[in-house]
């Protein structure tokens, strides 16, 4: 058995014991899990916790288990990529970010926003429930300034705030994971329905990871993205011009071949573009562009030139 499998078998474990609803049962998976030595007493309960969201439908998730299901998908998503190790970088990326955030329609999550640059030539970025935003080292290469960066943090925050991500759970899952239990926490589980629950866990973080690297969103989630981001852009002082730039970039730069990163979990540019363009025009009187950002822009990316 792999690392993670292991891991999803001892996430299956505690949430059979967790549907107990009972806080001492809750704790006893915890240490249990713990005292194998594979992982944190921390780790533990955070395992636990996440098991939890499954105890009720996901219409009822609450912030503090959002954020569990994000930290595990943005785990997942750490597995498939590497961080890149650059830390000015990646706190100006994080300054913008939580600026951007804070002006959002959802200016607190549970623990907060995190927002890190991916090592990839790879252009992308992605969102995970509960505040974990990621951004391709690609991605940030393909920018011409701080406006047009600002624009795909704020897009990224646009499906936090409105909770994109959760809404890719498949809901029958819950269902499925009832079934196995049969309504009856406290037995004891045989291999069979560990093997069950621990593939229908998996199955929840790979809804979410699927639709964050592979599928993408459905287009009116994008679209909703597109507008809530440039309202959060405009309300944080930046001009709003910088995603239509990128967007007609990025038709630019259209590949011929197979979809691959943005092309593939996005709409396509120019299906975007009329619509950004008119949210624009609506918007009004807007702040401009000022060279101070750009100037700053450049010497933060400049390792990436």
């Amino acid at each position: 058995m792999t690392a993670r499998a292991k891991a999803l078998a001892s996430i299956a474990i505690a949430f059979s014991l967790s549907l107990s609803g009972c806080q001492a049962v809750k704790q006893g998976a915890a240490d249990l899990i713990a005292s194998t030595g594979k992982v944190s007493q921390e780790d533990a309960r955070s395992i636990v916790k996440t098991a939890e969201v499954l105890r009720s439908t996901f219409a009822d998730i609450t912030e503090e288990e959002e954020y569990y299901i994000g930290r595990a998908t943005a785990a997942l998503i750490l597995a498939k990529y590497k961080p890149f190790r650059n830390e000015a970088l990646n706190a100006y990326v994080n300054t913008m970010g939580t600026a951007l955030s804070y002006h959002s329609d959802r200016p607190e999550t549970y623990a907060g926003y995190h927002f890190l640059v991916l090592d990839t030539d790879e252009v992308n970025a992605m969102a995970a429930p509960g505040g974990f935003v990621f951004v391709t080292r690609g991605l940030v290469k393909r920018c011409g300034d701080e406006e047009t960066l600002a624009a795909i943090l704020a897009h990224e925050i646009g499906h936090v705030a409105a909770r994109h991500g959760l809404q890719s759970i498949q809901k029958s899952r819950l269902i499925d994971a009832f079934k196995v239990i049969g309504g009856e926490a406290s037995q004891r589980l045989d291999s069979e329905r560990l093997t069950k629950l621990t593939g229908i866990f998996e199955g929840v973080l790979g809804d979410v990871v699927g639709t964050l690297v592979e599928r993408g969103y459905d287009r009116k989630f994008e679209y909703e993205a597109d507008k809530l981001g440039l309202t959060f852009a405009v309300r944080t002082g930046y001009a709003p011009g910088g995603l239509a730039e990128f967007l007609v970039g990025m038709e630019e730069r259209k590949p011929s071949g197979p979809a691959a990163g943005w092309f593939k979990t996005h709409p396509s540019p120019a299906d975007r573009l009329a619509r950004v363009k008119t949210e624009t025009a609506a918007l009004g009187a807007a702040p401009a562009k000022l060279d101070v950002r750009t100037a700053r822009f450049a010497q933060a990316v400049k390792i990436l030139r």
